[in-house]
């Protein structure tokens, strides 16, 4: 089991900027965000897997940026350009397998931190 905690949500204006930083007991090999607003399904953001392949939500790519330090065991999401639609609770998600497909896929996660706020106002 792996425990892992978020932090950096906030409030930011759209067009601005966050830092998520999820603290992990370990990292893993496949690490990865999630999100749900209101009213939705929980949705894969970002991920990452050992070395380093990232994959990105369309709907995010170009503006976010997963990445993580293994001597902090930290595992990161960067957020630029954020647009009210960003605005949902953000969830960090781990797993000890080597994902090689469905890296943004809920089920393919089984250690889930308690999640941050990320509220965008237009």
């Amino acid at each position: 089991q792996v425990q892992l905690v978020e932090s950096g949500g906030g409030v930011v204006q759209a067009g601005g900027s966050l830092r998520l930083s999820c603290t992990a007991s370990r990292l893993t090999n496949s690490m990865a965000w999630f999100r749900q607003a209101p009213g939705k399904e929980r949705e894969g953001v970002a991920a990452i897997r050992t070395p380093v392949t990232t994959t990105y939500a369309d709907s995010v790519k170009g503006r976010f940026t997963i990445s993580k330090d293994n001597a902090k065991r930290t595992l990161y999401l960067q957020m630029n350009s954020l647009k009210s639609e960003d605005t949902a609770m953000y969830y960090c998600a781990a797993t000890s397998h080597l994902l090689y497909s469905d890296f943004l896929e809920r089920q393919e996660y089984n250690n889930w931190g308690q999640g941050t706020q990320v509220t965008v106002s237009s």
